[in-house]
C-alpha cells in the first residue's frame, strides 16, 4: 500500500495544480473540493494562527489585535527530504522566499492590495506553499477569526460576512474542521465549537484544539475538555501551548518552542498522563493519519470524479476542435478536413438531408410557370399588332399567300420575352445556392473556430457560384435563341393542312370571296388567324422551355455546385505558403484561451489519475 506521505503528498500536488489552473470551486464539485483539506476555525485571539505556526515550525503569520487574518490563507505544506526551507506564493510564481519575516510582510501586503488599510475582509484567498523537512504533507486553510461585534472601521455586516466566509469552507463535506478554542474560555461559548456543531453535528469531521493551557488560573485545568467529558467529539481533543508574548518578543525559535511545549506537558501534574497525545507535533501527525484514512476512503469517488471530468473535457474539446499542428502539412490537412465537413453539410442541403434544396424545385415548379404566364403575349399577338408587324415585314410588296417574314418577326418578338423568366430562374437558384452556402457555413461546427478560414471558403464558394451562374445564363439564353433560330416548319404545315380540310374554314373562305370579291383580302379574320397560329406555336415552345430551362439550370449550377464548389479554393490553397495557411487557421483568441485551459485541465486530471494509480497500491 502507499505510504501516508505519498498519498497526502499526492493530494497536495493535485490541489496545487488545481489552484494554478483556477479549478477551485464552481457549480459542479471541482477536483479541489473532492480532496480533503483542513480549515482552522476559531474566534479572534483564540490562538488559531499560533497553532498553524506551531504545525509549520515557522513564525510567518501576521500578528496584532482585532482582525488580523482578513483573507483566507490556503497553506500547502510539502515535506522535502533535505535542503533549505522556502516558501512560494501563487501570485508571485517562481519567486522563492527563504526569509519568513518577508513571507509575513508579503501576506500583509497582498491582503492590503485587495482590502486596503481598512479592517474589511475579502473572500479571495492567498495561496502559500511551504517546502520544509520539518512539516508533514498537509493543506491547511487559515480563516478570519469569528467575531461578535463590529469595531470602528469595520462595516456593520462584518460579523455575518466572516461567518458566511467561514461556512463556505467548512460546509463542504470533505473539509476537516480544526475547531480552536482558548482554555481560559468556557467551551460551551466557543464560537468554533458552536459553528462546528452546526455544520458537522455528528462530529466526524471535527478536531477540537484547546490553546493557552498555560494561561489558565492557578488551581484550574482543562481535563474535562481534553478527556471529552465537557463536550465529546469523535476524535480526541488536543491541547496546545503557544509561545508566550515574551518568547515572541525574543524571537524564540519555533523548534525550541516545540521542545518547550513538550516539556510543559511532560512535567505538568495535570496533563502528564496525556503528554503523548498533546502538542503541535502530535496534532500534525494526528491530522496526517486522519487525512490518510479519509483519502483512502475517497479514492474511488475521486477517481470517478476525475474520469467524469476527463470525459466532459474530451467532449468539449471535440466540440470546439482539437489543437492543430504547426507544420504546413498538418495545417493543410486541417483545412482540407474543414472543407470536407463544409462540403458534406452543403450536399445534405441539396440532396434533402437538410432543408433548403426543395426551394430550388420551387423555382421550377411555381416561379418559372408563373412568370411565363405573365408574359405580354396577348398584347404582342393582338390583331392590331399582328397587322402592324406583318405590314412592316411585307414592305412595299404585300405577301402573296402566307406572310412568312411576318410570322418570323412575330415569333422572334414573342420568344424575346422568354429571356426574362429564364434569367430570373438562374438568378433565383443562384440566390438559393448562396444562402445554402451561408447556412452550411454556420452549421459546420468544425469551422466555427476559424473565422478567417470561414471567410476564405465563403469567398471562394461565392466566386464559384458566380461562375456557374454566368454559364447558366449563357445556356438558357442559347435555349431561347435556338428556338428563334430554327422554327419547326412541320408545325405550320400541319396547321395549314388542318385548315384546308376543315369544312367550316372552306365555306367561310368561299363566302368571303363570292360575297365580297372586291373586299380587302387582309381583313381582321386573316390577321387573327395569323396571331392564333403564332400563339399556338409559342405555346408549344413555352412547354418545351418549361422543361429545358430547369434542366439547363440544374446542369450548369446545381450539378456544378455539388461537384466542384470548392475546386477553385483547392487550387488557391495549393499555392499558399505555410505562413498564409497559418493565417487562415487564425482562431478566435477567446476560443484558443478556452482550449488551452481545457487542455491544461485535461492534463491535470490525467496526471492525477495516473498518480493515484501509481501510489494507491504500492
Amino acid at each position: 500500500m502507499a505510504t501516508m506521505e505519498s498519498l497526502i503528498g499526492l493530494v497536495n500536488r493535485i490541489q496545487m495544480a488545481c489552484t494554478v489552473l483556477g479549478d477551485h470551486g464552481g457549480e459542479d464539485m471541482s477536483l479541489w473540493e473532492a480532496l480533503p483539506t483542513v480549515a482552522a476555525v476559531g474566534g479572534q485571539s483564540s490562538g488559531k494562527s499560533s497553532v498553524l505556526e506551531s504545525i509549520v515550525g515557522r513564525d510567518f503569520l501576521p500578528r496584532g489585535s482585532g482582525i488580523v487574518t482578513r483573507r483566507p490563507l490556503v497553506l500547502q505544506l510539502h515535506k522535502i527530504e533535505r535542503g533549505t526551507e522556502y516558501a512560494e506564493f501563487l501570485h508571485a510564481p517562481r519567486k522563492k522566499f527563504t526569509d519568513f519575516a518577508i513571507v509575513r510582510k508579503e501576506i500583509e501586503d497582498e491582503t492590503e492590495r485587495l482590502t486596503g488599510k481598512s479592517k474589511t475582509i475579502s473572500n479571495r484567498p492567498i495561496h502559500l506553499s511551504i517546502y520544509s523537512p520539518n512539516v508533514v504533507n498537509l493543506t491547511l486553510i487559515d480563516l478570519p477569526g469569528l467575531t461578535k461585534v463590529a469595531v470602528e472601521g469595520q462595516p456593520d455586516s462584518i460579523v455575518e460576512d466572516i461567518e458566511m466566509m467561514v461556512r463556505s469552507y467548512v460546509d463542504k463535506p470533505n473539509c476537516i474542521i480544526l475547531a480552536i478554542s482558548p482554555a481560559n474560555q468556557d467551551i460551551a461559548t466557543s464560537d468554533a465549537i458552536k459553528l462546528a456543531r452546526e455544520v458537522d453535528p455528528s462530529g466526524d469531521r471535527t478536531f477540537g484544539v484547546v490553546t493557552k493551557l498555560d494561561l489558565m488560573d492557578a488551581g484550574t485545568n482543562c481535563l474535562d475538555v481534553l478527556e471529552g467529558r465537557s463536550y465529546k467529539l469523535q476524535h480526541p481533543w488536543v491541547g496546545i501551548v503557544n509561545r508566550s508574548q515574551a518568547d515572541i518578543n525574543k524571537n524564540v525559535d519555533m523548534m525550541a518552542a516545540r521542545r518547550k511545549e513538550q516539556e510543559y506537558f511532560e512535567s505538568s501534574p495535570d496533563y502528564g498522563h496525556l503528554a503523548h497525545k498533546m502538542g503541535s507535533v502530535y496534532l500534525a501527525k494526528l491530522l496526517s493519519r486522519h487525512l490518510e484514512s479519509v483519502i483512502r476512503q475517497k479514492i474511488p469517488s475521486i477517481v470517478a470524479l476525475i474520469n467524469r471530468n476527463i470525459d466532459e473535457i474530451n467532449a468539449e474539446l471535440d466540440r470546439i476542435g482539437r489543437p492543430i499542428g504547426v507544420d504546413g502539412g498538418a495545417q493543410l490537412y486541417t483545412i482540407l478536413e474543414m472543407c470536407r465537413a463544409f462540403d458534406h453539410v452543403f450536399k445534405e442541403h441539396l440532396d434533402g438531408g437538410r432543408a433548403g434544396g426543395d426551394r430550388i424545385y420551387g423555382v421550377f415548379d411555381r416561379q418559372l410557370p408563373a412568370a411565363l404566364k405573365k408574359l405580354p403575349l396577348e398584347r404582342h399577338l393582338s390583331t392590331s399588332n399582328v397587322r402592324k408587324v406583318v405590314s412592316e415585314a411585307d414592305g412595299y410588296q404585300p405577301h402573296l399567300i402566307a406572310p412568312e417574314q411576318g410570322y418570323r418577326r412575330l415569333i422572334d418578338g414573342s420568344l424575346g420575352y422568354f429571356k426574362g423568366p429564364a434569367e430570373a430562374s438562374v438568378d433565383a437558384v443562384h440566390f438559393i445556392l448562396k444562402e445554402l452556402v451561408r447556412k452550411s457555413m454556420a452549421e459546420t461546427v468544425e469551422l466555427k473556430r476559424f473565422p478567417s478560414l470561414q471567410a476564405e471558403i465563403a469567398a471562394a464558394s461565392n466566386e464559384a457560384l458566380e461562375k456557374f451562374r454566368d454559364e447558366s445564363r449563357k445556356t438558357v439564353s442559347r435555349l431561347v435563341e435556338m428556338e428563334s433560330t430554327y422554327l419547326t416548319a412541320e408545325f405550320f404545315r400541319k396547321i395549314h393542312a388542318e385548315s384546308d380540310n376543315n369544312p367550316r374554314d372552306i365555306h367561310k373562305n368561299k363566302h368571303s370571296t363570292t360575297s365580297h370579291p372586291n373586299a380587302d383580302r387582309y381583313n381582321d379574320h386573316h390577321f387573327r388567324k395569323i396571331g392564333s397560329n403564332v400563339s399556338a406555336y409559342i405555346g408549344m415552345v413555352c412547354d418545351t422551355l418549361k422543361n429545358t430551362i430547369p434542366k439547363a439550370v440544374v446542369y450548369c449550377q446545381v450539378r456544378e455546385a455539388r461537384r466542384s464548389l470548392l475546386n477553385l479554393f483547392y487550387t488557391q490553397i495549393g499555392r499558399k505558403e505555410k505562413e498564409q495557411l497559418g493565417r487562415m487557421l487564425d482562431e478566435d483568441p477567446m476560443l484558443m484561451e478556452k482550449r488551452e485551459t481545457l487542455s491544461k485541465r485535461l492534463h491535470l486530471y490525467k496526471s492525477a489519475r495516473d498518480e493515484i494509480d501509481s501510489v494507491s497500491w504500492k
